[in-house]
């Protein structure tokens, strides 16, 4: 509870800062969406007293944190928008709250109903076709229902916008863990010895590879290639996890470069985000123009920033979106973002705590998916927008604007607060009895090692 007040102690002070940059002090707009914003951590806060007491008690507080500065944020960007300004029913920050008031709700469910975290793993391949469903709907919709801004992923209905392939990820990831788990002695026993490794069986990866090229190839077509490469990633990880083989590292990565090559090949526009990545000032006036500006906003912010109000976001195309580690960058400076960044590595250590610290497999898997795939998204939106690798238009968790993100991201935070407060509260291990030495049962390995009893 210190956490979650002090969390909302440093989004209010953003508020208020925001607020004096504009010269009209701190309105009632203003102390209002601070308000609910309070009541919904309260609420967060006392659902996870209620359904999980014993969880890390860090993970909420850190995305209460990253929320209310994402909401703080968007709400100056709106002040630069003649659409927004003033239009409480208009503005995105406005919408951005009602949003988190509905991922908090979810946050809840999940927590009220998976009462036991390997409770999904009864429904692995129910998830896995459920996930490859959401990704195929917004594919097979005509362009008018589904494509925003080149790429078909999204579902468009009256007003009403939703992306499916937000909460594939989550039933992917569920998929993958049981299915690994299911059939964990094929993938660390079983295989091929080559160059001092050992390979799996093809025939032994014919579910999870079904799924991972299918989910690939779909996203390909809609042109999500950052959604691609989230959950290619993920699964990559996860496997490593499950197997601890380096030999899985090396097919990762040559299957990734394969990927790589033909997608520069056969789609124009992943050649025209190479080619912005590796110069943007080059076509600074077409495609280069969104990364350029972001670059310069980021130099003009410096070490401490131009202060939140003071700086000119505004100027970078989807600044709110895919662009807002930008916004960060300018206005709160190398310092303000690099904070923003340690709380994510905090959030993502604390995800991996919690996966390592229970006893069954299926949570250690499913704990440390969920808590990679936080750290990698961020570690590609990131990488994007400061040009060390090229876009893939993937927004930043809890803090771009846009409900689905938001939502999914709710999902995967209480299931690692189930997570951990499960293996907080498990039985220790049985103890054995101690056995007389006289009584001990002896083995005897020869150097072919074979067991022989004695």
């Amino acid at each position: 509870m210190v956490l979650c007040v002090g969390a909302l102690a440093v989004t209010a002070f953003a508020a208020m800062i925001l607020s004096a940059a504009d010269g009209a002090g701190t309105g009632v707009s203003t102390l209002r969406s601070l308000g609910v914003f309070a009541v919904l951590t309260l609420a967060a806060h006392l659902v996870v007293r209620w359904w999980a007491p014993s969880a890390d008690p860090v993970l909420l507080p850190c995305v209460v944190l990253l929320n209310g500065l994402g909401l703080v944020l968007i709400e100056r960007l709106d002040h630069e928008n003649p659409l927004s300004s003033g239009s409480a029913q208009s503005s995105d920050a406005a919408h951005q709250l009602i949003w988190t008031g509905i991922g908090i709700a979810l946050f809840a469910l999940v927590l009220a109903v998976v009462r036991d975290h390997t409770t999904p793993a009864k429904f692995g391949y129910t998830c896995g076709l459920a996930g490859l469903g959401a990704l195929l709907v917004p594919a097979l919709l005509p362009s008018r229902f589904s494509e925003v801004n080149g790429g078909k992923s999204w579902i468009l209905l009256h007003g009403f916008s939703i992306q499916p392939g937000e909460f594939a990820k989550v039933l992917l990831l569920i998929f993958v863990a049981s299915f690994l788990v299911a059939n964990r002695e094929l993938f660390t026993s079983a295989g091929h010895r080559f160059l001092g490794m050992t390979f799996p069986r093809l025939r032994d990866l014919g579910p999870l590879l079904l799924v991972t090229v299918a989910a690939v190839l779909v996203l390909m077509y809609e042109k999500n290639l950052g959604f691609s490469l989230l959950i290619f990633g993920t699964v990559l990880a996860m496997i490593y996890i499950a197997t601890d083989r380096v030999s899985w590292l090396i097919i990762g990565f040559t299957m990734f470069a394969i990927g790589a090559t033909l997608a520069y090949q056969l789609f124009p526009h992943v050649r025209v985000r190479v080619e912005v990545w590796h110069d943007p000032f080059a076509t600074y006036y077409t495609t280069g123009y969104q990364i350029s500006q972001a670059l310069f906003g980021m130099a003009t912010g410096g070490l401490l920033g131009t202060g939140i109000g003071a700086g000119r976001p505004q100027e970078v195309p989807f600044a709110k979106t895919d662009f807002i580690i930008s916004t960060i960058g300018e206005e709160l400076g190398l310092v303000g973002l690099t904070a923003v960044i340690v709380v994510f590595l905090i959030l993502t250590i604390r995800g991996f705590s919690a996966a390592l610290n229970t006893r069954d497999a299926f949570g250690k898997l499913l704990g440390g998916g969920l808590s990679f795939s936080i750290g990698w998204q961020l570690f590609v939106v990131v990488g994007g927008v400061t040009k060390l690798i090229p876009l893939t238009g993937l927004t930043t968790p809890f803090m771009s604007y846009g409900g689905s993100s938001l939502l999914a991201n709710y999902i995967i935070v209480a299931l690692l607060i189930r997570i951990s407060h499960d293996a907080r509260t498990a039985p220790p291990p049985p103890v054995r009895p101690p056995v007389a030495l006289a009584e001990a049962r002896t083995e005897h390995v020869s150097r072919r090692w074979l067991a022989k009893p004695q």
